[in-house]
């Protein structure tokens, strides 16, 4: 079978094994997310292996975090981001130095080394970007003002993800990747004053000249998303960094919500392919090594993250069931912790057993956080209509 004709299988087989198992999710009253994950399980490369190699699918899902990142500009504007960072600043480096430390000594104890236990605890003190906004509701204002806090938080870490693979790529020896992690600031800013100038002064007067042809908005705000993306990538910074300062620049605009409303199905079909190879990726023999260690660490986090981020919230005034929602959104590992773990294998930081250990963390906290958020909270694919809100 030729590359075309491979993707086109796996495609099918996706989306058609997605809607079957999706609909015995629905009437067992089973979130829908925890469906695309099994179905990667199932199907992949360690379960009935009809999709022996999941690398395309993989790297064409990352299009779905991208987009996901750009819609999330497109609800703020510069100064309410710098406000909601002041806010956060304190409730995000203070989770992150407990995580790191409660995770990391967890790690040392089941007898992985100080390095494997540093970089493990590093790796999963990030939450899910894909997980906390795809569950949170924006009809409300009380959600709206609960979005706003997580996506500041959310930012933050990863920036601070940045940073940490950046060094992790690199030799110790190299003084360049240090020099780079220096201007990693210097490079957003000039990298978001640029898109910030362009958007206005060029970009969103063309967009009004013909705003009239949905067709032209639809294929500009595709284009300057996945421009600002790579052009922040070849800066040093990240394609999820590029396409959040795009949104920001367009945010302010009266077409931003026009943009986000006509984007959100695209983003939809990439966030399926997201999880699916989240789920396809999965070695349930090479996990089983440190299953223990995963389960413990898994659950560590499940409990001490929205106790922490509760905890936090409230410190900077939150109300207390802000800050409990707060941090039952924000209870489980990250995309990233799985970035951060392959960066750490390939620079020979850690062994491939700790990236195993982190990969299988992240899985558990996924489907655990998943079940406690839709079955406790208001989300768009909540199982009671109680709590159903778009």
């Amino acid at each position: 079978m030729d590359s075309f004709g491979n993707i086109i299988f796996e495609l099918a087989l996706i989306f058609t094994g997605a809607s079957i198992l999706a609909t015995i999710f629905l009437y067992l009253k089973q979130p829908i997310i925890l469906a695309y994950i099994g179905l990667g399980m199932i199907v992949g490369p360690w379960g009935l292996s009809f999709i022996s190699d999941p690398k395309d699918i993989e790297t064409i899902s990352h299009l779905g975090i991208i987009l996901l990142m750009f819609l999330l500009g497109l609800e703020l504007y510069p100064q309410k981001l710098i406000k909601l960072l002041n806010e956060t600043a304190i409730v995000t480096i203070t989770s992150c130095t407990i995580f790191v430390a409660t995770i990391g000594l967890t790690a040392y104890v089941f007898n992985f080394g100080f390095t494997e236990s540093l970089i493990t605890g590093l790796a999963l003190m990030f939450s899910s970007t894909v997980i906390s906004i795809k569950l949170i509701p924006t009809t409300k204002l009380h959600q709206k003002r609960i979005g706003e806090l997580i996506i500041s938080v959310l930012l933050f870490q990863d920036i601070l993800a940045i940073l940490i693979i950046l060094f992790l790529y690199g030799s110790s020896g190299d003084a360049n990747v240090y020099l780079n992690a220096l201007f990693l600031v210097a490079k957003a800013i000039a990298f978001a004053t640029s898109a910030f100038l362009f958007s206005n002064y060029v970009l969103l007067k063309i967009m009004a000249k013909f705003d009239v042809i949905q067709d032209y908005i639809f294929l500009v705000s595709v284009g300057w998303c996945l421009l600002c993306a790579e052009t922040a990538y070849l800066l040093g910074l990240s394609y999820e960094i590029g396409a959040f300062l795009g949104g920001i620049a367009l945010g302010a605009s009266k077409i931003a919500m026009f943009i986000s409303e006509g984007l959100k199905t695209l983003r939809e079909f990439f966030l399926i392919l997201f999880f699916f190879s989240i789920g396809a990726n999965f070695d349930f023999l090479v996990s089983a090594e440190v299953l223990l260690p995963g389960i413990v660490i898994a659950t560590i986090i499940i409990v001490l993250k929205p106790i922490i981020f509760n905890w936090l919230f409230r410190y900077s005034k939150e109300t207390k069931d802000a800050s409990k929602e707060l941090g039952l959104r924000l209870g489980q590992g990250s995309e990233f912790s799985i970035l951060v773990a392959y960066g750490a294998v390939a620079s020979g930081v850690i062994a491939p057993k700790a990236s195993y250990l982190i990969q299988l963390v992240v899985i558990i906290t996924f489907i655990v956080s998943t079940y406690l958020v839709v079955y406790k909270l208001p989300t768009p694919i909540a199982v009671s209509d109680d709590i159903r809100q778009d």
